[in-house]
């Protein structure tokens, strides 16, 4: 009786706790460091949302291990919609890329809604003198070993477009893991490394500034922000078909009452109708997107499908 007695006051709290909601800040977990697309989004539409939502709204940098760090912190936060993920691919990797994974992505987390998708870019530091993926292709067949690679670190949306890339292609280049993608950029530009595929928004500037040299894009169409680079599937071959994005939306506890995660998806998808927001978004190369937590759940299941393969095929597991 003691059980369930605690059990309803539980629910009951919630349930209290619903209605009253928002009452205090919400707080955002980027499960990445300052500086990449994940980070950069959430910012974004941190002002907007927080008009929306009628509170205060922070964003907090929890980084580790391919963004599992602070996904799983989330999880064990209190279900009350104050503590909410900024969630990415990683979500639907890390399920075949980590064996012991101490969360299910699908069970538990609710989620609120997409709001964004963005390509995945192919860039090589400009000194290399490479200006096609064909012939970055050669080089690596025929110095097997030689080329290096950035990513911001296992399970992470670049470095499966590097391993999907190296697999189509039958080339061998070494991954080098770093923590996030502000990191793995200043390596390459340093010349560190000479090659990475990063999300496209955080590498706009340097691409147009001509520290890097974009190659391609991962999506099947062009990038209004990048119209004279070609697509991966464009160059044919064995990358015909390749079509990969980066995407971003919100998500709770698994237990947060549903009207709770209704107010949130609401106020979401106000926020990035908010002219700057969308301005902001769309002219670092991303593509906004509103909907239900049902779609966004939905989506996600099939992300987990799509890598599962991939991640199998490639054979990579973090040291």
């Amino acid at each position: 009786m003691r059980l369930i007695a605690g059990l309803f006051g539980v629910a009951f709290s919630l349930c209290a706790a619903a209605q009253g909601f928002p009452s205090r800040p919400i707080t955002i977990v980027v499960p990445y460091p300052p500086g990449g697309l994940i980070d950069l989004v959430a910012r974004i539409v941190q002002p907007a949302l927080q008009h929306e939502i009628g509170q205060s709204v922070l964003v907090e940098n929890k980084s580790g291990a391919g963004g599992n760090v602070g996904a799983e912190a989330v999880t064990k936060a209190a279900p009350d919609g104050y503590t909410l993920l900024l969630a990415n691919p990683s979500l639907g990797i890390s399920p075949s890329m980590y064996p012991n994974l101490a969360y299910s992505p699908l069970k538990d987390l609710a989620y609120v809604g997409l709001y964004g998708t963005a390509p995945n870019v192919l860039v090589v530091n400009s000194t290399l003198g490479i200006s096609t993926v064909q012939q970055l292709i050669d080089y690596a067949k025929k110095n097997p070993g030689k080329l290096n690679y950035a990513s911001p670190g296992y399970g992470t949306s670049p470095q499966m477009s590097t391993e999907l890339f190296k697999a189509r292609t039958g080339t061998f280049i070494v991954h080098i893991p770093f923590r996030g993608s502000g990191p793995s950029q200043a390596a390459m530009m340093a010349g560190d490394v000479q090659m990475m595929f990063d999300n496209l928004p955080p590498q706009v500037a340097h691409i147009k500034s001509g520290r890097v040299k974009a190659l391609a894009v991962t999506t099947l169409q062009r990038s209004k922000i990048l119209p004279d680079v070609p697509t991966l599937d464009e160059i044919g071959g064995g990358l015909k078909g390749y079509d990969v994005s980066t995407w971003f939306g919100l998500a709770a506890p698994a237990a947060t009452p549903r009207d709770v995660v209704l107010k949130i998806n609401q106020a979401l998808n106000k926020a990035t109708q908010d002219p700057k927001v969308v301005e902001a978004l769309e002219s670092r190369g991303a593509t906004v997107f509103r909907g239900t937590p049902e779609e966004f759940q939905k989506f996600v299941a099939n992300e987990i499908d799509k890598w599962a393969p991939v991640v199998k095929r490639s054979g990579v597991r973090p040291d």
